[in-house]
């Protein structure tokens, strides 16, 4: 996190010059989502070739067919190092993660969880734990649910542990907690191998308490250095908590973010509680796109070679990010922005009671950002002072204009305040 000095607002009437020239761009850029982009997207475009005229997995199953619940072996071995998960325990399944994760919640509301002596649906209530700055479609999920979720403060390292380890020890009706460990969104927070720690082997009130461990950026590196982080799921099991951790991933920002494949991991017993209810809604995943992607990505060299491709197109993207910030908003008191090493964000924090209004100033002047608020639970941040930047999809030209239109609309915003 980089924090400028304290130095003087910025001055009214130069802030409504700089905006109502920004207004006369006529510009219509979106920084709301961490899409990939179309060049990136076409470094998968082979796929859609694939598989190559043999339909048939390793074992000789024909993919074309009913079946394999599981998804296919051979590309969960390539993705089982990645996600720290052993391949017998992982599942290679449909597109998208955020599906996995509502179906297991639904899962545990109507079917008791391994540990737990009731459904979810039949407690009085049921407690997530939110680490903010986080997810917006994670919080969607609990509210989907009934689910009410509880925010716990980032660090630099991850969740406040002390915070989380009161709370959990405390409170049976406290279900779990939603973490993405690595390059986190909207932070780009590592979580440090303590942290990891203990979240693995912190006492809990619930018996069926459980981590919902969404690693979707696990292999999106934006440096040449590869940060890595502590095996959760390892950890767990060795302290006895095996069938704490959920593991959760996907391909979708690194293949085809509409035709990918998401994958789930567990404990043995987890594993069979899923699948058993699995089963009762599906009699298989997509096996042939699974063989497609096997054969594209080939191993775990593969993807990592590939995910350089992603990193030429992505980091200087980041880097214009931060560029311009530096330029425009260095010093200016109360403004200080993240700098990711990976993942898809950058997260923006303002003075209290800015952020709404930058976000507003932005949509009219022709920058759709992220809602203000949608970086914490019920979309409501209480001090209304983070803003989530997504400046993946835009061309680098559309990124830097976009940013130097959000650097115009936080000085306007700042400059009112204190008028």
């Amino acid at each position: 996190m980089t924090s400028p000095a304290d130095l003087a607002r910025p001055d009214l009437d130069a802030a409504r010059t700089a905006y109502e020239q920004l207004k006369d761009l006529g510009m219509k850029l979106d920084l709301t989502r961490g899409k990939p982009s179309a060049q990136q997207l076409d470094l998968a475009s082979e796929l859609l070739t694939l598989p190559a005229g043999e339909y048939r997995a390793a074992d000789g199953t024909d993919t074309r067919n009913y079946g394999g619940l599981q998804g296919l072996k051979e590309l969960r071995e390539i993705f089982a190092p990645f996600l720290q998960v052993p391949v017998e325990q992982l599942v290679a399944f449909g597109n998208g993660s955020l599906e996995l994760m509502h179906d297991t919640l639904v899962h545990a509301m109507l079917s008791p969880l391994p540990g737990g002596e009731r459904r979810w649906v039949d407690e009085e209530r049921v407690v997530f734990l939110c680490p903010v700055p986080g997810y917006d479609r994670h919080f969607s999920v609990c509210e989907r649910l009934g689910i009410e979720m509880v925010t716990v403060p980032m660090t630099d390292d991850g969740p406040d542990m002390e915070v989380v380890e009161q709370l959990v020890v405390s409170d049976p009706a406290i279900k779990g907690i939603w973490c993405v460990p690595k390059y986190s969104n909207p932070t780009g927070v590592v979580y440090s191998d303590e942290v990891v720690r203990r979240l693995a082997t912190m006492p809990t009130a619930a018996g069926d308490f459980r981590i919902m461990w969404d690693n979707a950026y696990t292999v999106h590196h934006l440096t040449e250095t590869e940060h890595e982080i502590a095996d959760l799921l390892a950890l767990a099991t060795e302290a006895g908590n095996a069938d704490r951790v959920f593991v959760f991933g996907s391909t979708s920002k690194i293949t085809l973010a509409g035709a990918g494949v998401a994958f789930f991991g567990a404990s043995q017993r987890n594993l069979e509680w899923w699948l058993a209810l699995t089963a009762k809604r599906t009699i298989g995943p997509d096996k042939v796109n699974h063989l497609r992607h096997a054969e594209f990505l080939g191993s775990p060299d593969g993807v990592r070679a590939h995910m350089a491709k992603h990193r030429e197109i992505l980091a200087p993207k980041f880097a214009a990010v931060e560029r311009i910030l530096s330029e425009e908003l260095s010093g200016i008191e109360g403004v200080s922005w993240t700098r990711p090493e990976g993942g898809y964000f950058v997260t923006l924090t303002v003075p209290p009671g800015i952020a709404s209004a930058t976000v507003a100033l932005a949509k009219e002047a022709g920058v759709v950002l992220t809602p203000a608020g949608a970086t914490h639970p019920y979309g409501r941040d209480p001090d209304d002072a983070v803003i989530r930047l997504a400046p993946s999809f835009p061309v680098l030209d559309e990124v830097e204009k976009a940013t130097r239109g959000v650097a115009t609309c936080v000085k306007l915003a700042i400059a009112r305040q204190g008028a």
